[in-house]
């Protein structure tokens, strides 16, 4: 019975050194710090020819009692160990944070901006940032202020996606060591289904009647002009007027009818889901484009029709976040 207990016991406390030790592969939030616990250094192939060196000569100048021999070994040993410090304080003390991360469609490339600060006196060089599948990038920060890196990565599948790992390295000033420090994000960005599909946007709509008419949001008639707003269609924009340098219009039409579309996941019966998604994507964007008020029907959620950019992100994210 001593035994098996013995061995529970065991087991309790490799499991709990087991996961100590992987603790700093833990997703963390922005922003990261880089201190003593998180960054490491061991000699680079540069280092360890260089040390094997030293201890060649060290050994011919044990071998011949000469002095020089012994000079030259140590003054190399001791440049060696000053570049350790140097090294390992290029990276000490940066504070890391990521950028804004803009949506992107399925198929495209994502770009997550990473920002160093250097709060310190002393100028970083050969900052340099390491990630699968992307070129080597370096950077240098002067005191009290930063840089911008980027990592890139193909956007293949839709929805939330996690920032995988990235390591931030340095073999300033001789080479001789490489410090370095991995950083795991606690970090996402949303990838919208890929614009595809053949059929055409709708041409069904909703016909508004009104005694009092649409009040400027019609289709029919010129109604005036008014102050352009984001989102406004770029069809109705006045360019005579920004040509006159009187400032950037949009046309109001009038009228008792305003076109209001329907994306309706059930006129794409039969197909497969991201099919429907993809077509639907682009259905957005061609409504958008059109300046025409639009709705979007799928089976978990109803977006009510509208328009501008505002509107657009919701239908698209909507699309995205599809199925959880």
């Amino acid at each position: 019975m001593s035994l098996v207990r013995r061995a529970q016991r065991l087991s309790f406390i490799q499991r709990f050194n087991l996961a100590r030790f992987f603790k700093g592969d833990a997703p963390s939030a922005a922003p990261w710090m880089l201190d003593r616990r998180n960054v490491y250094i061991l000699p680079t192939r540069q280092g360890l020819f260089f040390a094997v060196t030293l201890m060649i000569i060290l050994i011919g100048a044990i071998n011949y009692n000469n002095s020089l021999g012994y000079f030259l070994t140590f003054l190399l040993g001791s440049i060696a160990i000053v570049g350790i410090l140097h090294t390992y304080r290029n990276l000490l003390g940066l504070e890391v944070r990521p950028g804004n991360i803009a949506p992107v469609f399925a198929g495209s490339e994502v770009i997550v901006p990473v920002i160093l600060h250097n709060s310190g006196t002393d100028r970083r060089e050969q900052i340099a940032l390491v990630y699968k599948g992307q070129e080597l990038n370096t950077c240098a920060i002067a005191p009290s202020s930063q840089c911008m890196m980027a990592l890139h990565r193909p956007a293949a599948e839709r929805g939330w996606q996690p920032v995988d790992r990235f390591t931030l390295a340095s073999t300033f000033p001789l080479g001789l060591f490489r410090a370095w420090s991995h950083v795991v994000p606690d970090l996402h960005y949303l990838v919208y289904p890929r614009p595809s599909g053949e059929k055409r946007l709708p041409q069904t709509s909703r016909y508004m009647a009104s005694l009092m008419g649409d009040q400027g949001i019609g289709s029919d008639d010129f109604a005036g002009l008014r102050g352009y707003r984001s989102g406004d269609s770029l069809k109705h924009i006045h360019w005579k007027a920004l040509a006159r340098e009187q400032g950037l219009l949009t046309k109001q039409f009038g009228g008792d009818r305003s076109e209001r579309l329907w994306l309706d996941w059930r006129m794409l019966e039969g197909r497969e889901i991201e099919v429907r998604l993809s077509q639907l994507c682009r259905w957005v964007i061609e409504a958008e484009q059109q300046g025409v008020e639009y709705g979007l029907w799928l089976p978990d959620q109803i977006i009510e029709p509208g328009r501008g950019h505002a509107h657009q992100q919701q239908c698209l994210q909507a699309l995205a976040l599809f199925g959880g």
